[in-house]
């Protein structure tokens, strides 16, 4: 039961900590993190809109989070790398994200939901779902989804190729929670294939042995005129 327990354990750190980061670094459109074991320690890749929030003035940021990852959380000998997210549009946890700060704000759930929407889609993406639950217009929860494109929802590719965003929303009525999925433009779907057609090649000409030998015959060397005048 060891190797079941560490796997377990694992799991459950790698959840505080995305827990930790959602809230520390909320202000800097936080998109996600990355964890990986290397010979020199762990490496812990952070995914944000805005990389200077992260790092903070003269690392100190950087630094704080470096130290809670290694006293508070148990990860081993932290290295933290930021990188910035190239098209926050593809990105379905800053789209969660930004999807809750409007509910906050007093946008109709409708309203907050199709425009997240649209905005994915007008930058390209093969689909899109939002889900919105909680008490949104009463004091009795519902869910609302909003769908547009390709959606895959069960097997290897729903767990591969679509990207999800959680965030949360706290209203008077309650906490909404809203999910994010996107299947970015340059996914390849297993399901998709493309007829290629070759040409076709021309049949190769029959080799005649005898066509040389009835050249040679046709066509007798012509004689030089004095030896021809002696013929005759």
């Amino acid at each position: 039961m060891a190797v079941e327990r560490k796997f377990i354990a694992e799991g459950v750190r790698k959840a505080r900590v995305e827990k930790y980061l959602t809230k520390e670094l909320k202000r800097a459109g936080y998109g996600g993190m990355d964890i990986a074991r290397t010979p020199l320690g762990t490496q812990v890749t952070i995914f944000a809109e805005k990389p200077g929030i992260v790092i903070g003035k003269g690392g100190k940021l950087v630094h704080q989070l470096t130290q809670d990852l290694a006293q508070n959380y148990g990860v081993e000998s932290p290295q933290i790398e930021v990188q910035q997210v190239q098209n926050p549009s593809f990105n379905a946890q800053i789209m969660a994200e930004r999807l809750a700060n409007a509910l906050e704000r007093g946008w109709y759930f409708r309203k907050a939901g199709s425009s997240i929407m649209r905005r994915v889609m007008e930058s390209g993406a093969l689909g899109c779902e939002v889900v919105i639950a909680g008490k949104l217009t009463g004091a009795r929860a519902r869910t609302q989804k909003f769908t547009e494109g390709y959606i895959k929802h069960c097997g290897e590719p729903s767990n591969t190729i679509v990207e999800k965003g959680y965030a949360i929303a706290i209203k008077k009525l309650g906490v909404i929670g809203v999910q994010v999925k996107i299947v970015p433009a340059d996914a390849k779907m297993p399901d998709h294939f493309a007829v290629i057609e070759l040409e076709k090649k021309k049949p190769a000409a029959p080799i005649n042995a005898a066509a040389p030998a009835e050249s040679a015959e046709a066509e007798e060397p012509a004689l030089p005129d004095d030896i021809e005048e002696e013929v005759q």
